[in-house]
Parts: C-alpha cells; sequence; structure tokens
C-alpha cells in the first residue's frame, strides 16, 4: 500500500504511520469499535446492507469469497441412456448443471475424486429424469385455433420433472423439497413426439473457483455510499431540472416561503450518471463524491441458502484462510529458531 493516498476522514479512523503510508499496527479493540453492519433490506434471496468502516480490501475479499469459495451442490455427473431430443448429450448436460438445487451444502462432504463414479450417501444426491413427447390425444383439431390445450403431451421439459433417488439412508435424514431444484419451471428441453430423455443425474459439493455452476449467489457487489451535497440554493426552474438529473428519490422539491428550493433527501440511490454536469448553470451548484469507507453490499442467492447465511459462510472461509496463513507463518518461524 507503500505510496497510497489516503482521504483525510478515512486517515482518522485508520491512522497512518508517515514514514511509510499505510495503517498502523492493527488492533482488534479499536477494529471493533469502527466496523457496523447495518441491514437496509433482507429477504429469503437477497440482501442489501451497508459495511462501514472497512477498507476496499475487506468489502472485495467477502464478495470474492461469495463467488468463488463458498460451496454448493450441483449436478457433476449425467449418465445418458436415451437422448432422442434436438440438445446434444452434452448441451443437455450443461444446461442439467446450472439447476440450482436447494440441497443445504454444509450436510455433505466434498467428493475425494471428482472422477471417481462411486457416490455415497455422505457426498452425493442421485436424480433421475425420464420422460417422452407423445401426441395430445384430448388436444382439439389445430385448425380450430384453441391453442389453450397443447397438441402434445410432455412437450417441455421443466425441472419439476427431475426426479430425486435418496443413496443409502438419505430418505431418512431429507425429504424431496429439501433436495430438489429451487424452482420447478426451469426449462432444459423441448420435445416433440417421439423424442424422449433418459438420463440419470449426480450432484455433488463444489466451489465457484472450479465451475460457475457452483457459485452460491446470482451475485455479489458492493459500491461506495454516494455522498451529494448542495453547495449553493437551487430554487425554481433550476431546482426542477436538478432533481431530473439524479435518480428518483435523491433530490426532493421543497416549498420554503413561497419558493420551490431543491434538497437532497437519500444519495443512497445516485445512480452515478453525472447528469447534472451537462447543464452549466448547475454544474458548480452541486458536489458528488463517495464516502471512502461505507460500502453498499448486496447479495442476491440462488437459492440454496439464504443471503444472510452466506455472507456467514464466507467470513468462516476468510477466517480459515487467515488461521492458514497464520499457522504457516508460525511454522516457518519456529522452524528458523529451532
Amino acid at each position: 500500500m507503500e505510496g497510497y493516498e489516503l482521504k483525510e476522514h478515512f486517515v482518522k479512523k485508520f491512522p497512518v504511520d508517515s514514514d511509510r503510508v499505510h495503517p498502523q499496527k492493527w488492533n482488534m479493540k479499536s477494529f471493533k469499535k469502527i466496523v457496523k453492519v447495518e441491514i437496509v433490506k433482507s429477504d429469503d434471496l437477497e440482501i442489501e446492507f451497508d459495511l462501514i468502516g472497512v477498507p476496499a480490501c475487506f468489502a472485495n475479499a467477502f464478495r470474492r469469497v461469495l463467488l468463488a469459495e463458498v460451496p454448493m451442490m450441483a449436478i457433476e455427473k449425467v449418465h445418458v441412456y436415451n437422448n432422442t431430443s434436438i440438445l446434444q448429450d452434452e448441451v443437455l448436460a450443461h444446461r442439467l448443471g446450472l439447476i440450482p438445487l436447494k440441497a443445504d451444502p454444509r450436510k455433505f462432504a466434498f467428493k475425494k475424486s471428482v472422477e471417481d463414479d462411486e457416490f455415497s450417501a455422505e457426498d452425493s444426491l442421485e436424480y433421475h429424469l425420464r420422460i417422452k413427447c407423445s401426441k395430445n390425444p384430448k388436444a382439439p383439431a389445430s385448425k380450430s385455433g384453441d391453442v389453450s390445450v397443447s397438441q402434445y403431451k410432455n412437450d417441455k421439459v421443466l425441472s419439476k420433472d427431475i426426479e430425486w433417488v435418496p443413496i443409502g439412508d438419505q430418505a431418512t435424514n431429507f425429504k424431496s423439497s429439501d433436495v430438489g431444484p429451487v424452482n420447478d419451471d426451469i426449462l432444459i428441453a423441448k420435445l416433440r413426439p417421439g423424442h424422449e430423455l433418459d438420463v440419470k443425474l449426480f450432484a455433488v459439493k463444489g466451489i465457484g473457483k472450479d465451475h460457475a455452476k457452483f457459485q452460491p449467489v446470482a451475485t455479489a457487489s458492493f459500491r461506495l455510499l454516494p455522498e451529494i451535497t448542495l453547495l449553493t440554493e437551487v430554487e425554481g426552474e433550476q431546482a426542477q431540472r436538478l432533481k431530473s438529473s439524479f435518480s428518483d428519490g435523491v433530490i426532493e422539491l421543497r416549498k420554503h416561503k413561497g419558493k420551490i428550493k431543491a434538497q437532497v433527501v437519500n444519495a443512497r440511490y445516485d445512480s452515478c450518471s453525472r447528469n447534472v454536469f451537462r447543464f452549466d448553470d448547475l454544474k458548480d451548484c452541486v458536489k458528488i463524491s463517495r464516502v471512502p469507507d461505507h460500502y453498499i453490499f448486496t447479495i442476491e442467492s440462488v437459492g440454496a441458502l439464504p443471503p444472510n447465511t452466506l455472507f456467514l459462510e464466507a467470513i468462516k472461509v476468510l477466517k480459515s484462510k487467515c488461521d492458514t496463513i497464520l499457522n504457516e507463518i508460525k511454522a516457518k518461524g519456529d522452524a528458523a529458531f529451532s
């Protein structure tokens, strides 16, 4: 971090050595006082929270771990016994692998070798997909124009057609709803009469840096909190244009002593459009910046685990990596003095 220029109010929170421009000796007690996590909104699939008082490397470490190192279950092996659809076996296997599963990865072990075709109850899940398309005898004649009834049966292969087959004693520990696809309406293939699929699927535990299908998040991102300051009072028609230059909710118009004035209400919604700088009479009226140690963090889960749990799992992974490094340093230090 030598030569890295820190913002003035960031330096107040993270004091720096004048000889080398980097934070002084790290202290857990002071770090606890600085760091805050404030949840803004949360549901089963998405969470938005503020990560306050940390440098960018901390926020980015969590993002990278969520994308690449928090494990998830996904279909790894596909045994094709019959495929007369227009999809090639390789394309079909790829589509099946990308279907997110509800299975909790914490209840399974990593497979010792992905090349091994031995699947156990401790490290794998098995599924079958058997479906055949045929004409629908109850469908009206196509010339009638009635499209409410399909001319075919099983012409769309959906994720709900995947059937879980317990291995060993898995039926006593799980229900089909616990380990099946996250959504039932994911389209896998389209069939026509005579087309048939008969495949056996095996899911294992993996991480995103091995393959994207193991990523537990649809997205994990962060951005600095916008900071917008009005340098002068903006009134009337100028206030209207100023409001329209920002995203909804950033600037509001308030009536004060018979005049319409612009006021910053919530800079959080700013989308960094910089549209205000198109107007010569407004560009010097506003200052746009970012709070350097306040991150708006968003995690969107694919459905296997809730997003708040995924963040806690990312913390565990990062802690484990830190412990590994510290143990290596200690071991090399002991060896040097022995």
